[in-house]
């Protein structure tokens, strides 16, 4: 696979800082639970506009987070050349959802419609999502063919997401425009 390209591919999580002097490093994983980053190998980088794998050999989750050990790299200054690299991981690797469950990556660029009055309203497109510990948030942004250019945050709960359609590329929401 080295040499490939980033195409059907995601990232779970990224490499920060060296951990220590014998070749450990941080990782800020992106998956609901920290270590299950780890049932994703072998990881994935870019470098110099190819994909490379990284095999980790050892990992611990700690306090302050997720410390890994790559196979062959034994220093710090090795590990160095691995900091501020983003995990990669084949989409086709992610568990398989169920019904009316959705990876982030998927609601990414869906149309936004609020369902108000029997009034249908564009809102703009979802630009990212937050994790706020009690909900997920869609970050709405307004363009061009929008009602306007404002930026909404929905609680993304059935209260306020209705219907979400990948296959129209459509959220439907009843959400007051005003917030």
């Amino acid at each position: 696979m080295s040499g490939s390209s980033l195409n059907n591919h995601l990232v779970v999580g990224r490499i920060t800082t060296v951990f220590g002097v014998r070749g450990w490093l941080k990782v800020h994983s992106y998956t609901e639970r920290p270590e299950a980053i780890l049932e994703y190998r072998p990881w994935w980088v870019e470098t110099d506009g190819s994909l490379q794998a990284l095999s980790v050999d050892d990992a611990r989750c700690r306090s302050d987070g997720l410390v890994v050990h790559l196979v062959g790299v034994d220093d710090r200054t090795l590990a160095r050349v691995w900091c501020q690299k983003d995990i990669w991981v084949p989409e086709d690797r992610l568990p398989a959802l169920g019904l009316s469950e959705y990876y982030w990556h998927q609601l990414i660029g869906l149309r936004v419609f609020n369902e108000d009055d029997d009034a249908r309203t564009c809102f703009g497109k979802v630009t990212s999502l937050l994790a706020t510990g009690a909900n997920d948030v869609l970050v709405v942004k307004g363009d061009d063919s929008s009602r306007d250019q404002r930026e909404r945050l929905i609680p993304y709960v059935d209260q306020y997401v209705l219907v979400v359609d990948l296959r129209n590329g459509v959220i439907e929401v009843q959400w007051d425009p005003e917030f």
